[in-house]
């Protein structure tokens, strides 16, 4: 097993022997400490208003949304270990991957936790293009 320590993360990447490394996630992570999970967070803002019509403003809020609650918990952006999206157009995700990728380093730096991506028929907000669960781990001490 290859672990990959990264010196903004107190997570271990895992990355099985002879794999090629991954590109923007982490394959799994190693973590111990104070263990948060967010519900699944949408692109509107704090007051349940979406500013954004668009998958990458509202990817954006979202992204921004979880860091409010590790926030509120004590935790950073370089404690998440797992994201799972649900996005509602596959097509509109891979047409704006730049713009997504770019967001994503604004909001959450170039710590690149497990994650997931999948498909979804709709969300329960009718206007949500895009919903995101988080799990990070604040290390112990």
């Amino acid at each position: 097993m290859n672990l990959q320590n990264s010196p903004t993360s107190p997570h271990s990447f895992l990355n099985p022997e002879g794999w090629v490394p991954t590109k923007g996630y982490a394959n799994g992570v190693m973590a111990e400490g104070k263990v948060i999970f967010t519900g699944g967070l949408i692109g509107w803002n704090g007051q349940q208003r979406f500013e954004h019509d668009d998958l990458v403003g509202q990817f954006e809020q979202t992204l921004r949304n979880i860091v409010a609650v590790l926030d509120a918990a004590g935790a950073r952006p370089q404690h998440l270990v797992r994201l799972t999206w649900y996005v509602t157009d596959k097509a509109e995700y891979l047409g704006n991957l730049k713009e997504i990728g770019a967001a994503y380093r604004r909001v959450i730096g170039r710590h690149f936790p497990a994650m997931a991506v999948v498909q979804v028929v709709a969300l329960m907000e009718d206007a949500a293009k895009v919903e995101i669960e988080a799990t990070a781990v604040i290390p112990h001490g």
